[in-house]
C-alpha cells in the first residue's frame, strides 16, 4: 500500500496593488478598524494629499485617545477625592460617637451631629417594636415602626440604596417630603433588642444610588452596634 504524501502550500501573499484594491472598495475599513492604525508607519515626508489626509487622519485619533486619556484620568482623580473625603467624614463621625457622654448624647449624636458631618438632609434611627416601649430603649429621636415592617422595607439585605424616590413618613415623619434619596443601614444590636436600621435621606435625588462603594458607611452601622452595645450594657 502507497503512501499518500500531503504537500503544505503555502498561503498566498497578497500584493500591495491588491491591498490598495481592497481599501479602495471599502473606504470605511479604518474606521471600523481603528486598531489598525497603530500597525501603520506614515511616511515622513508627505507627498500628495491622500497621505496628507491620512497623517491628519492619524493625528486627530491621537487627540482623541489624549483626550479620553484625559477625561478618565480627571474621573480617576475626582472619585479618589471623593472617597478621601468620605472617609474623612466616617472617620470624624466615629469620633464623635466615642466622645458622646450619655445615652441621650449619643442617640442625639446619630440623629443631629451625624446628619451634618455626612451632609445629608436627614438622620433616623427607626426601631421595631410590638407595643409603645422598646426594651432597653427610652430616649426620644428613636421613630418606632410595628414588627416585620423592616424586613419588609430590607426584603433580606443589609444595606439598600435608592434613588429618585418619594420618602417614607414611617421613617422620617414631617421630614419625609424633603427625602429624593436615601440609604437604609441595618443596625443588630443584640438578640435581646428588636430589629433596627439607621436611615439617611437627602434632597439630592441621586445622592444616593445602587452600585455606590457602601464599606466605608456599613463600618459606620457597626461601630454604632458596638456604642449601643456598651451604653445598654447587653
Amino acid at each position: 500500500m502507497k503512501e499518500t504524501k500531503t504537500t503544505l502550500t503555502a498561503p498566498p501573499k497578497i500584493s500591495a496593488d491588491e491591498i490598495l484594491r481592497y481599501l479602495k472598495e471599502h473606504p470605511d475599513f479604518l474606521q471600523k478598524n481603528p486598531e489598525a492604525c497603530d500597525l501603520l508607519i506614515p511616511p515622513a515626508q508627505v507627498q500628495g494629499r491622500g497621505l496628507a489626509d491620512f497623517q491628519t487622519y492619524m493625528i486627530e485619533r491621537l487627540k482623541a485617545d489624549k483626550q479620553e486619556f484625559e477625561k478618565n484620568t480627571k474621573e480617576f482623580i475626582e472619585n479618589a477625592r471623593s472617597n478621601m473625603n468620605n472617609q474623612q467624614r466616617i472617620h470624624k463621625s466615629v469620633l464623635c460617637l466615642l466622645e458622646a457622654n450619655s445615652f441621650e448624647d449619643f442617640i442625639q449624636t446619630i440623629t443631629l451631629d451625624i446628619t451634618s458631618i455626612l451632609d445629608v438632609d436627614i438622620s433616623v434611627l427607626v426601631v421595631e417594636t410590638s407595643s409603645r416601649e422598646i426594651p432597653h430603649v427610652h430616649q426620644n429621636g428613636i421613630r418606632i415602626v410595628p414588627e416585620g415592617t423592616i424586613d419588609r422595607w430590607m426584603k433580606g439585605k443589609n444595606v439598600m440604596l435608592q434613588e429618585d424616590i418619594s420618602g417614607i413618613e414611617a421613617i422620617y415623619g414631617g421630614g419625609a417630603t424633603l427625602v429624593r434619596s436615601q440609604i437604609l443601614l441595618r443596625v443588630d444590636i443584640s438578640m435581646d433588642t428588636p430589629p433596627a436600621i439607621i436611615a439617611f435621606g437627602s434632597r439630592d435625588p441621586h445622592l444616593f444610588q445602587e452600585g455606590q462603594a457602601t464599606d466605608q458607611i456599613c463600618f459606620l452601622a457597626r461601630v454604632i452596634e458596638r456604642c449601643f452595645r456598651i451604653w445598654l450594657n447587653i
